[in-house]
């Protein structure tokens, strides 16, 4: 009978002959040492397999598609291949940070009421010289909160309990941003968290699937926002819903060509407070920090166009701003907790 780890790393491959190997030793590397690395090629046509089969180490399980299938039922593929209690996915152009696997191990042991835990990332060029840091917010409540918005774990720093994956899977009618799909309805029973610390090194090069697939992936964020819009049970138009889309993407030029944009995000902002206090889907402190966030930098972004006075002055006359310093308070305390 196969041994089963008590970790499963996962990571699909497809054409990455550059970066996988650099993605392999870091998993190799990590000084927790019960799991597997499962590395499942989604049909590579360049060398990305001669360069897997350099490595000789009983970890290692390869799997083969055949041909390409796609992230979605790739994925899904390897939740049905995993012999761990946690499942740790890492993209094959990334690389674990040291001691990823101890510190996230250790906190799911410690915490049985979070099922998924993510952590902050750091972005690295191709050289993997550090470019910017990817920082996520913490609190289950705010993080399930922020899902109305954007997804809230990098996929590529998370672990997770492997049977709540396999219970839900990824909806492989997604072809870009089911990782987000999934993040939202594992949110509606399950708990998630991130910690307060970098766990992976995220590669930015023109072959991620997310700088290559723009208007596909906006089109999956509209789907999935449409759904999380009538579970909340407010009413919403074609345009409430494109907007609500574009709000945490508004930069400079986009607020001149939209001189009415704040008006409709304040009033909007709280319409939802309004149908949450109905439904009472999310943590009402929860949601008005993150509200409270986004109106914060909706209007900071505003005030290239209307001015910095008017802009200071919708911010602090809205009763939105209440909840920026909740937003600080949780995120602390629950750093401190973890």
């Amino acid at each position: 009978m196969p041994h089963s780890p008590k970790v499963t790393v996962f990571m699909p491959v497809y054409n990455r002959a550059v970066f996988v190997a650099a993605a392999i030793e870091s998993v190799l590397a990590q000084n927790f040492d019960d799991f597997e690395l499962l590395i499942i090629d989604d049909g590579s046509t360049d060398d990305s397999m001669a360069v897997v089969g350099r490595y000789d180490d009983p970890r290692i399980r390869v799997e083969h598609n055949g041909q390409n299938r796609g992230i979605p039922f790739t994925r899904n593929r390897g939740l049905d291949l995993a012999r761990g209690e946690y499942i740790a996915l890492l993209d094959s152009d990334d690389r674990m940070a040291p001691r990823r696997l101890e510190r996230q191990v250790t906190y799911l042991d410690c915490n049985p009421q979070i099922t998924t835990l993510g952590g902050w990332v750091t972005k690295v060029n191709g050289k993997g010289r550090a470019v910017r840091n990817l920082i996520k917010p913490l609190h289950p409540d705010e993080l399930k909160a922020w899902l109305l918005f954007r997804c809230c774990h990098a996929n590529t720093s998370v672990m997770a309990r492997t049977k709540a994956l396999r219970d839900l899977r990824y909806d492989e009618d997604f072809a870009v941003s089911s990782d987000f799909e999934l993040s939202v309805r594992l949110s509606e029973k399950y708990h998630a968290a991130n910690m307060a610390r970098t766990l992976t090194l995220m590669r930015e090069h023109g072959g991620r699937i997310t700088n290559s697939s723009g208007t596909k992936v906006q089109t999956a964020k509209v789907r999935i926002a449409e759904r999380q819009l009538i579970a909340l049970g407010v009413a919403f138009d074609e345009e409430d819903l494109a907007r609500h889309c574009r709000l945490m993407r508004m930069k400079g030029k986009e607020w001149r060509d939209h001189p009415t944009f704040l008006d409709w995000a304040e009033g909007w902002l709280e319409r939802l407070q309004r149908a949450n206090a109905r439904a009472g889907i999310y943590s009402q402190r929860a949601l008005a920090s993150v509200f409270g966030q986004v109106w914060f930098y909706s209007c900071l972004h505003a005030s290239g166009t209307i001015g910095r006075r008017k802009a200071l002055s919708r911010f602090t006359r809205s009763p939105l701003r209440k909840g920026v310093s909740a937003s600080l308070i949780d995120n602390l305390a629950f750093a401190l907790r973890g």
